[in-house]
């Protein structure tokens, strides 16, 4: 295991904060955390006219427990209501939702389809009925939907077997998803069939009541490679215009269809060349990988360059959409540069860096690209590891301007009420907050379905637990 303290050992603000100091890990702490509708985490926000009650956004998730078919089950409609209950006032996507069958990431992902509208409607209703119950309204609840297609990583039919549907050749990446040769590459007509199926996604969004949709462009997905897609010939490749031409005719698409609907993307605003494990299971990069296939990355593969995702902002901004929810990464290629952990998933490679450097990585790049984008909305991503100083660092950046909003992905599977518990003053679950032993990834990459089996009493007690740490 890597030599990296971890964040519970800390035991007093100073001494987290004496860290970060050390790491030159450059990004604000309160120590104390205020309380109340009028404290920073607190206070509502109007969003392109729409007012969300609070700071917190839920975070859209990947779901394994999914019918065949693409519906919800009880599984998911548990998660969902803990969506509800967790005081959170935005809830950016719900879950990754494919907008056709080839582009699920598992057999067992929602699909919307209009046979489905019906049951996917009804998640919204469980988080709006669950949320009424707890805080007696929901008028300032912003609900959306996340539409994706999984490109590359697509796996509609089996969950050993890759079925990628991806945009170029990727020297680094076409061995881990079955790429042998240009036959999984989608034509431009292809594209265009997907654009008309993203478009009736988002009708169809409309039609079971949520107020926007999030055409998705992060963590390695299809509308992601795009954005690299330098390689490709035609009308979605090579220049800028052309690598954007995907999410401007999806948008212009929707508010031709669903003009009720508001547009959100979530974005992938940096990426590192691919990594393995190397030495001793630490994350290096993939030999022979590609730095110019890297989205917002520097030439060296290895760093930051913000010019073009600001320039995409830019363009976002252009054709009305307002709010954006950036993260880094792939789960799949670089995870330590997406969601920092200290514990990586089984098919994953050790921290290469303290995780807490790839904290700081993602808060300040959002904050250059909020200081540049004034007229945009801004959902940050990357606070779970945070743990116990979560808090205080998201009424810190939130005070600073650095974001709008702090989104929670994996500590809501483990502690669904922290926003609520916040807000209220009261003091934080311990024995709740996530601690990233990355089980949420194990179980699904080994099949099995996604939950936080160490923490959750309901997952804790299912055999899927033994099966985990076995693999573990």
């Amino acid at each position: 295991m890597s030599a990296y303290p971890r964040v519970a050992s800390f035991k007093s603000h100073q001494q987290f904060t004496d860290h970060l100091k050390e790491l030159g890990a450059d990004f604000p702490s309160d120590a104390e955390v205020e309380s109340g509708a009028d404290s920073p985490l607190g206070q509502s926000l109007d969003v392109d006219g729409v007012t969300v009650g609070n700071r917190f956004c839920i975070l859209p998730m990947e779901g394994w427990d999914g019918t065949t078919d693409g519906k919800p089950t009880d599984l998911t409609r548990r998660r969902w209501r803990n969506f509800g209950i967790s005081g959170a006032k935005w809830m950016w996507g719900g879950e990754a939702v494919s907008v056709r069958h080839d582009g699920r990431a598992n057999p067992n992902q929602l699909l919307m389809t209009e046979s489905n509208l019906s049951s996917i409607e009804g998640l919204r209703h469980e988080l709006e009925n669950a949320h009424q119950e707890r805080f007696g309204r929901t008028d300032d609840l912003y609900v959306g939907l996340q539409l994706t297609h999984s490109g590359r990583w697509a796996k509609p039919n089996e969950k050993t077997k890759s079925e990628p549907r991806t945009v170029q050749r990727n020297p680094a990446l076409d061995p881990r998803g079955n790429v042998t040769d240009d036959s999984a590459i989608m034509s431009d007509d292809d594209l265009r069939r997907l654009i008309d199926d993203f478009i009736a996604a988002a009708v169809r969004a409309e039609r079971a009541g949520f107020k926007f949709v999030d055409v998705k462009h992060c963590h390695g997905y299809l509308g992601h490679e795009l954005l690299s897609g330098v390689d490709r010939d035609g009308d979605f490749g090579g220049s800028f215009e052309n690598r954007t031409r995907f999410v401007r005719e999806i948008v212009a698409g929707i508010n031709a269809e669903a003009p009720s609907l508001k547009i959100g993307v979530r974005l992938s605003i940096y990426d590192f060349m691919p990594h393995h494990p190397g030495e001793d299971r630490i994350g290096e990069p993939v030999p022979g990988a590609d730095p110019r296939l890297v989205w917002g990355a520097d030439p060296s593969g290895m760093g930051i360059d913000l010019d073009e995702p600001s320039k995409f902002l830019t363009l976002l901004e252009s054709i009305g959409v307002k709010m954006v929810c950036t993260t880094a990464g792939s789960p799949y290629s670089t995870p330590h540069i997406q969601r920092p952990a200290y514990f990586p998933p089984s098919d994953g490679y050790l921290p290469p860096e303290d995780p807490l450097v790839g904290v700081a990585r993602q808060l300040r790049a959002t904050a250059d690209l909020k200081r540049s984008h004034p007229g945009m909305t801004f959902v940050g991503s990357g606070y779970t590891y945070l743990q116990d100083w979560l808090p205080g660092v998201a009424q810190a950046v939130v005070r600073a301007g650095w974001v709008d909003s702090i989104g929670l992905g994996r500590m809501v599977l483990s502690y669904p009420e922290l926003p609520a518990d916040v807000i209220a003053g009261v003091k934080q679950q311990r024995k709740k907050v996530c601690r990233t032993f990355s089980e949420c990834t194990t179980a699904p990459r080994n099949g099995m379905i996604s939950g936080c089996f160490p923490l959750d009493p309901f997952y804790k007690a299912m055999p899927e637990r033994e099966m985990v740490k076995a693999i573990k």
